[in-house]
């Protein structure tokens, strides 16, 4: 499933954050809580500069981003969220949207005093990062978003993956849910089954200039990704080799040399 690949990712984080001095998710000198639409945004800051906001996978947490977060920092103010359900963003509501949680950057954004910001997104993110500038493009400047579907079937997401995901799904949709974390949990799989569901014709009506990315090996269809890139107007394609769907986490540098060029360049 695209969730579990994402929990295997944060596995290979965890040796990681090891290594680390700074604990990025848990940072009390650079986290904050926003009050957004609702519920506690949780958010760190780190560096100076443009704006540029990060947005982690299904399952993930700002942790999930910590290969980036040294790169981009020496460049750029670095917002790094909790999203909506995930880490320490609680929200115990029955409903979960990918245009929930992009009504949540950009009310963000109006809260930080940012008139726009640069966004990245892995995976889930991706997808966030692409509704923030359908539903609110004036806020978006730039955006990378890697690893991201515009819908949840086979013909995006790599058969055998989607296949995994029904299986799941059967297995559990009448387990029941008791506690909060099964609640949440299975309000986080049922995102990835059922949402996105974004048409083409809509994503020809984002204004801000996209870099789409994919791993060579990513669980993302490479041709559901050349798509939604043949489809945005102003847009470039990164088809990272060697990578799968943690295109940010297998080769760090890479991206963020990669990213920042495109984020740079007019």
């Amino acid at each position: 499933m695209k969730l579990i690949c994402l929990l295997i990712c944060c596995l290979f984080l965890a040796n990681f954050h090891c290594n680390q001095k700074i604990q990025y998710g848990n940072n009390s000198e650079a986290g904050k809580y926003y009050y957004v639409r609702g519920i506690k945004l949780y958010v760190e800051e780190y560096g100076n500069g443009r704006p540029l906001i990060l947005l982690h996978g299904n399952g993930g947490s700002i942790s999930t981003m910590s290969t980036i977060i040294p790169y981009f920092s020496n460049s750029y103010r670095t917002i790094v969220i909790d999203s909506r359900a995930h880490g320490k963003s609680i929200d115990l509501g029955d409903s979960l949207s990918f245009e929930m949680m992009a009504d949540d950057v950009a009310r963000l954004i109006d809260q930080m005093k940012i008139d726009s910001a640069y966004i990245i997104g892995w995976s889930d993110g991706g997808i966030i990062a692409l509704e923030t500038a359908l539903r609110h493009p004036g806020k978006v400047r730039k955006l990378a978003s890697t690893g991201a579907n515009l819908w949840p079937d086979s013909t995006a997401l790599l058969p055998d993956i989607w296949k995994d995901e029904k299986k799941y799904f059967n297995s559990q949709k009448n387990s029941p849910k008791i506690t909060n974390n099964e609640k949440n949990s299975w309000k986080l799989f049922m995102l990835d089954w059922e949402q996105p569901n974004i048409s083409l014709a809509s994503i020809r009506k984002i204004q801000a200039p996209s870099l789409i990315i994919c791993g060579d090996h990513d669980l993302i269809r490479i041709e559901h990704t050349v798509q939604i890139f043949q489809n945005i107007p102003i847009a470039e394609l990164w088809i990272l080799p060697n990578s799968s769907h943690g295109t940010l986490i297998e080769h760090p540098r890479e991206f963020y040399e990669t990213v920042n060029q495109f984020f740079s360049s007019e």
